[in-house]
């Protein structure tokens, strides 16, 4: 597995803002989508492409587009419903699935609640959009079940990350035969003992559409 932080004064900025207490759900929206564009650039960068002859005004030339199948965008539900739009305008071919998790408070873990996705996934490159990687155990369910629908190149986007998952997602990945990637913002200090990400920036879905 690959965990790519991004190091850059514009995601550094953003997200400062996105940590702050006083925030507010508008503002939090807008940042998220501007913080998953500048992440999505680099979480794209070996994006299968395709030649293609085209006329420019002056003359003509071969360049390349996204090749087939295209990439598929899953945002996780809630939460990562608020980095789609972020994920879209960079990639705005790519074809958007859904998948509903939840964990549960007490024991941590993640079950479907919701799933919107192809049946089979072979040679599509998949590109998963979960704000939080905290414990890791709704990413490793998400990538596993994607994985097991016959996608070998996958990406998760997140806006931050802790140790503890990473770590997670290390050890359920290592004998896969397959390219999982974690792409993030900034990886935190630790978990506190209601599995929250610390610093952190609260509950993401909360902060994003408010508590329900």
């Amino acid at each position: 597995m690959r965990t790519l932080v991004i190091d850059h004064p514009l995601v550094a900025h953003k997200l400062t803002r996105l940590r702050r207490e006083e925030t507010s759900s508008t503002t939090f929206r807008l940042l998220a989508e501007e913080l998953v564009t500048l992440l999505a650039y680099e979480a794209t960068d070996s994006l299968s492409v395709q030649p293609v002859r085209i006329l420019t005004p002056v003359a003509e030339m071969t360049g390349v587009e996204l090749a087939d199948p295209k990439p598929l965008v899953v945002p996780i539900l809630r939460a990562g419903l608020g980095m789609l739009n972020g994920m879209v305008k960079l990639m705005p071919t790519a074809e958007v699935g859904f998948l509903g998790m939840v964990r549960d408070e007490e024991s941590l873990l993640a079950t479907t609640y919701a799933d919107r996705l192809p049946h089979d996934l072979h040679n599509r490159q998949v590109f998963v959009l979960d704000p939080m990687l905290a414990t890791g155990g709704t990413l490793v369910a998400a990538i596993s079940l994607l994985l097991d629908r016959g996608a070998r190149d996958v990406t998760a986007i997140c806006l931050l990350a802790a140790p503890e998952g990473l770590q997670h997602m290390e050890e359920a990945f290592a004998g896969r035969d397959a390219e999982v990637t974690v792409v993030t913002a900034a990886l935190d200090e630790r978990l506190n003992e209601k599995g929250y990400i610390v610093p952190g920036l609260g509950d993401a879905g909360d902060r994003l559409y408010g508590v329900v």
